[in-house]
């Protein structure tokens, strides 16, 4: 029930429409029978959404695109994992006192590490945008040798540099022969979803494979990767986890993972 005591959450970023968010803090804080909610915002000039944070006594907010790295500024002190990340996705008040977190990186590393250790093994990212930067910062730091692959060459080579990893080119995966392979593009999201952002033939059973798309959550990637036998992660998994951090972040309590993906299949099997 709403009240007077009621929390509230935010989601700050543009577009935020799609988002699903809102859905999964929601049916957590209703698992935890926490007196919150979570509500999503778009926002144009995130400067004044910190305002609002500060002179609404907004408990805490999801910092999504575009304003993940221009929001620091505006912040009172970072974390050093965001800071070296230069991105913030979690913002938390604690009594007038705004700090930066971010939860991406655990996001993406946390459901692989459930299936093996990344350390020493060959992994390739797919793209080059914030999400791949994420994921890429998170496995390096578990000491995978790291390989990027993006359309734009440019933006690609630069992303390995600042991350100490190598670009390759699409044809090469042969080559490097990849334990790992991780989608961080939004190629094969609804409505395209046909699109793959391999040639599955080079997939193989002794391999993981993970797409950070969540709708559908069997992309034609992951259905091709469990043809082949590979193991799977789903982009769910991801997003689950990078909210599931941000959850602990804002409560002080152990986010209930379980409830929070399942509510996201609903909403996503009903659409």
């Amino acid at each position: 029930m709403l009240n007077s005591d009621t929390r509230l959450y935010a989601l700050f970023g543009d577009p935020v429409s799609h988002s699903l968010g809102p859905v999964m803090h929601n049916a957590a804080f209703a698992e935890g029978q926490i007196n919150a909610v979570y509500l999503a915002f778009r926002v144009s000039k995130i400067e004044q959404a910190v305002d609002a944070v500060r002179n609404l006594n907004i408990a805490g907010a999801s910092v999504t695109i575009p304003h993940k790295e221009t929001v620091i500024p505006f912040l009172d002190e970072v974390d050093d994992l965001a800071r070296e990340m230069g991105a913030v996705n979690t913002i938390v008040n604690l009594d007038g006192k705004l700090v930066g977190y971010n939860t991406d990186a655990r996001g993406a590393v946390d459901p692989i590490e459930e299936v093996c250790d990344l350390a020493g093994k060959r992994v390739v990212i797919i793209g080059a945008g914030g999400a791949a930067r994420a994921v890429a910062f998170g496995v390096k730091q578990k000491g995978a040798a790291l390989f990027m692959v993006n359309r734009s060459e440019e933006r690609g080579r630069e992303l390995a540099r600042e991350l100490g990893a190598t670009f390759i080119y699409k044809e090469d995966l042969v080559r490097v022969d990849p334990e790992i392979v991780i989608n961080a593009t939004s190629v094969g999201m609804a409505p395209k979803t046909r699109d793959i952002p391999l040639d599955p033939g080079i997939l193989k059973s002794s391999m993981i494979v993970m797409d950070i798309v969540y709708t559908p959550v069997r992309t034609a990637l992951i259905r091709a990767a469990m043809e082949k036998g590979c193991v799977v992660i789903d982009g769910l998994s991801m997003f689950v986890n990078q909210g599931a951090a941000q959850f602990e972040l804002f409560t002080g309590t152990k986010a209930p993972k379980e409830t929070m993906k399942n509510s996201l299949i609903k909403v996503i099997e009903n659409r």
